[in-house]
């Protein structure tokens, strides 16, 4: 299974590569994120704020892993589909698009953390921390959002369906990473923020088991 996994992230990354417009349009979003927040709310100011620094960069990230996550099953069309359904297993394919979504997310969440701190300046007193988050907070949206994703499609490709059922899953995991990107900017004790690094572990490791088991009763469909 796992040469079906690499395969078929090397298939995705060929894919990404080909139709440059798609991970183009990502990069944009965020750096102009980042540049209309300075120009409304910035510009002349000086740094932000702690929280409004923490808050703004989250939902940025946000945002950006849905539009990156959301085209995992849309770009993939019917005769496409029978023919994965053919030749590798559902579980390899869940798997490699978490995997390959989870990487694509942890860049462009790391490229937001660069731009916030040219911008805006870098308030973080405790880096690995602050990463460590960044790489649970990327595995938890990438996970969530490719399951949802790939209910979506069976529905048409719903975009308000995807919306509706995010939600609920991303609520949790967004306010894990807030708390504790809070306690790494403040260089508060690590301990502190040991209790929500064993949640949002948790929380992805329900989700990515319940990507894994469902998964293939949706593909068969």
């Amino acid at each position: 299974m796992w040469k079906e996994i690499a395969l078929l992230i090397k298939k995705e990354a060929l894919l990404e590569w080909r139709q440059k417009y798609a991970i183009n349009g990502i990069l944009l979003y965020v750096t102009s994120a980042v540049f209309i927040a300075y120009l409304s709310i910035g510009a002349g100011q000086g740094e932000l704020q702690v929280p409004f620094w923490n808050s703004l960069y989250w939902i940025i990230i946000l945002f950006s892993a849905v539009n990156a996550v959301a085209k995992s099953f849309v770009q993939e069309h019917q005769g496409r589909q029978l023919y994965y359904f053919m030749i590798a297993s559902p579980q390899a394919i869940i798997l490699s698009k978490t995997i390959y979504n989870t990487a694509l997310t942890l860049v462009l969440a790391l490229l937001g953390y660069l731009v916030f701190s040219v911008v805006f300046g870098n308030p973080v007193a405790d880096h690995p921390l602050f990463l460590l988050n960044l790489l649970l907070g990327a595995i938890g949206f990438s996970a969530a959002l490719t399951m949802v994703s790939a209910i979506a499609s069976k529905a048409g490709n719903n975009g308000t369906l995807m919306a509706i059922l995010s939600f609920p899953v991303m609520i949790p995991i967004l306010l894990m990473t807030i708390q504790v990107s809070k306690s790494a900017i403040d260089g508060l004790d690590r301990g502190i923020s040991a209790e929500k690094i064993i949640t949002l572990m948790a929380i992805n490791a329900i989700v990515l088991a319940t990507s894994y088991l469902l998964f293939p009763y949706l593909w068969r469909s």
